[in-house]
């Protein structure tokens, strides 16, 4: 699998492959044609509870975080067999507008695909 994070305020890039939105609030400031997605599965995206307790203190809680978001993706079986599915036939770029794409949830995202 070829997954990728990159923040949605980037350039698009024809190395992207397969553009995934996995944000669940649409970006500021960025218009849906240039923003070139594939797919935006809002299942994918942590539920606004976990969103907001999460952005209360994101050093203190990036661990527990992490716990709480893949216990929510476990009960998302098709919309992540689908990404999955996808990543294992293109290259997929999972866009997100976190300034911090390595604290947030794209990389628990990434990395429970990957496994």
């Amino acid at each position: 699998m070829d997954i990728q994070i990159k923040r949605i305020y980037d350039p698009a890039d024809a190395a992207d492959g397969k553009r995934i939105l996995i944000d669940r609030l649409w970006p500021r400031g960025i218009k849906k044609e240039q923003a070139l997605l594939d797919g935006w599965p809002k299942t994918l995206t942590p539920s606004s509870e976990l969103r907001k307790w999460y952005h209360q203190d994101i050093e203190q809680r990036w661990t527990e975080f992490q716990q709480r978001y893949a216990a929510e993706l476990a009960g998302q079986h098709e919309a992540m067999q689908q990404l999955r599915d996808l990543a294992r036939q293109h290259k997929v770029t999972l866009l997100t507008a976190a300034k911090n794409a390595g604290k947030s949830h794209a990389d628990v995202l990434k990395k429970i695909l990957e496994q």
